[in-house]
């Protein structure tokens, strides 16, 4: 029996012709502004003209389905790519999956930490997407992966990595910074699981590494006049600084590829304010279609499956 995956990402803007719908999209159908527009196209300028989001998770798809299939046999698996923003759309792969016949599914959002307003609506996406198919789909969705053992242990592995970037003097007074996007604040309202999750995620690290010497920071927050979730990354670079710290490592780790909130936010943004104080900051390595990512992605997939 071939089972199916739907491997879920936000999406991305595919060129600079495609910003204006993007983002309108991302805006549940409200048009930004022209100048919401002008900055959102400086920063894609900035990491090169476009982000490498779709690439990636294709990379990671196709690479998905292999692991999965050499484990279990050839076509025990199929992997079906659906954005939340941009084509193919998460309704489409949902599609997709039907036409092939597939009836059993697992959902697996690329995000670790689960929230109402994230992960939730990919869910709810997919949900309404198979509510719509004139035959049954079976949908067994991955809801958190915030202290996976792979996930934890590739973590522990990037920060491992990323302190010999940093000289023995730096390396003896070094905190972590966990990070993940932000979201309004008003998730903290409905009692969300998310702050716990990324704290989750940092304590296992953590532990891991033997270390206390960590905190926690949100990132990319959304431009609109709800308050969202902080310290900004920025800010707890600021707080940091007028603490006396002059290094710090940066865990991105609600983030599994390389995107603009990566990209710009903080290789860009962040390490232009930490130059500033004259801070030496380091962002651990994305995991993107790295090895060792699939096969905790794979693990995940037969863990839903059994």
């Amino acid at each position: 029996m071939t089972r199916a995956v739907l491997l879920m990402a936000y999406g991305t803007a595919q060129g600079a012709d495609d910003i204006p719908r993007y983002y309108t999209h991302i805006r549940h159908g409200r048009p930004p502004s022209t100048e919401q527009l002008s900055d959102l196209a400086a920063r894609y300028q900035a990491i090169g003209g476009i982000s490498p989001l779709a690439i990636i998770t294709e990379q990671q798809a196709r690479s998905l389905e292999a692991a999965l299939n050499a484990r279990h046999g050839a076509g025990a698996f199929q992997v079906f790519v659906g954005m939340k923003h941009s084509p193919p759309f998460i309704a489409d792969a949902v599609r997709a999956i039907a036409a092939k016949e597939i009836g059993q599914t697992v959902g697996l959002v690329l995000a670790p930490h689960y929230s109402a307003m994230s992960v939730g609506t990919y869910l709810a996406e997919a949900e309404s997407a198979i509510s719509d198919l004139a035959q049954p789909l079976e949908l067994r969705a991955i809801r958190s992966w915030a202290g996976s053992p792979g996930l934890i242990s590739l973590l522990q592995d990037r920060i491992e990595e990323t302190r010999e970037k940093f000289t023995r003097e730096e390396q003896e007074n070094l905190p972590i910074i966990f990070s993940a996007h932000s979201l309004p604040q008003r998730i903290l309202r409905d009692n969300d699981p998310y702050p716990e999750e990324l704290r989750l995620t940092g304590d296992l690290v953590a532990a891991s590494l033997g270390t206390t010497h960590y905190t926690f920071s949100w990132q990319s927050a959304g431009r609109t006049a709800d308050p969202w979730l902080g310290p900004d990354i920025l800010e707890k670079l600021d707080l940091m600084q007028r603490d006396g710290f002059r290094q710090a490592i940066i865990c991105p780790c609600g983030f599994v590829s390389d995107h603009l909130e990566v990209l710009y936010d903080l290789d860009i943004e962040a390490q232009e304010r930490a130059r500033q104080f004259g801070m030496h900051i380091e962002r651990t390595r994305s995991l993107n279609a790295d090895p060792a990512f699939i096969r905790v992605l794979a693990n995940l997939v037969e863990d839903a499956v059994q």
